[in-house]
C-alpha cells in the first residue's frame, strides 16, 4: 500500500476515531463506513478537518443490497455512498452509511455542507426511495411527476407499473397499465444434429 493511503487512513482514524464503522482498502482507494447518526458529524469533519480538507463533493448515489452476493448478504439494504476529493491535499475517500429504516429509508441531507449534493439526492431519493431529512426541493428529478415507485429498487418490476401513450381521441398522453405480455426471453437453440453436410 502507498505511504499517501496510509497517512489517509492514519488521519481518518484520528479524527474520527471510533465514529468510522469500517474501513476497507481496494484498488488503491479507501472507503470508510459510518453509522446514520454520525454521518452528518463524519461530514463536517471531512471537509473542514486541516488534515483532510475534502472540499469537494463529487458524486453520491444510493444502492439497494437487496439480493446483494446471490442472496449471502445480511445487512441493512439501502446505502448511500459519496465520492469526496481533497483538492487542496490531493486526495480521495469513499463514505458509505446505510439507512437504518428499510421500509422508509431516511439520511440527514449533506446539502448545507456541499450545495452541489442538492441534484444527486433528488436523484438518488427518485430512483431508491432514499429520503434527505432537511432537504430544500426534495422532489423527482429523472421520473415523470406522476411515477409511482422507484425504478432502481431490486424489487421494482423490469417493465414497470404503468405504461403511457397519445391517446389520439381525448388528444393527451394518457397513462394506464403495462399491456406487455411477460415472454420467456431464452432463445430456441435449434440442432440438426442427425442430418450431415457433405
Amino acid at each position: 500500500m502507498s505511504a499517501k493511503l496510509d497517512q489517509l487512513s492514519a488521519s481518518l482514524q484520528s479524527v474520527l476515531g471510533t465514529k468510522v464503522t469500517k474501513q476497507i482498502r481496494a484498488f488503491d482507494e479507501l472507503t470508510i463506513e459510518c453509522s446514520a447518526r454520525d454521518y452528518l458529524a463524519v461530514c463536517q469533519s471531512l471537509r473542514d478537518d486541516a488534515s483532510l480538507k475534502f472540499e469537494q463533493l463529487i458524486d453520491l448515489c444510493g444502492v439497494d443490497y437487496q439480493d446483494f452476493g446471490d442472496g449471502a448478504y445480511d445487512g441493512l439494504r439501502y446505502a448511500v455512498v459519496v465520492h469526496f476529493l481533497s483538492v487542496t491535499l490531493n486526495q480521495r475517500v469513499r463514505l458509505r452509511v446505510f439507512a437504518t429504516d428499510e421500509d422508509f429509508p431516511v439520511l440527514p441531507t449533506l446539502v448545507d455542507l456541499w450545495p452541489v449534493a442538492n441534484w444527486f439526492e433528488r436523484e438518488a431519493f427518485d430512483l431508491f426511495g432514499i429520503m434527505f431529512e432537511n432537504h430544500p426541493d426534495l422532489r423527482r428529478l429523472l421520473t415523470d411527476y406522476g411515477f409511482v415507485g422507484h425504478p432502481f429498487r431490486k424489487d421494482f418490476p423490469m417493465i414497470g407499473n404503468v405504461e403511457m401513450r397519445y391517446d389520439p381521441e381525448q388528444q393527451r398522453v394518457i397513462y394506464q397499465p403495462v399491456s406487455i405480455e411477460l415472454r420467456n426471453n431464452v432463445p430456441r437453440v435449434i440442432r440438426d444434429e442427425g442430418v450431415h453436410h457433405g
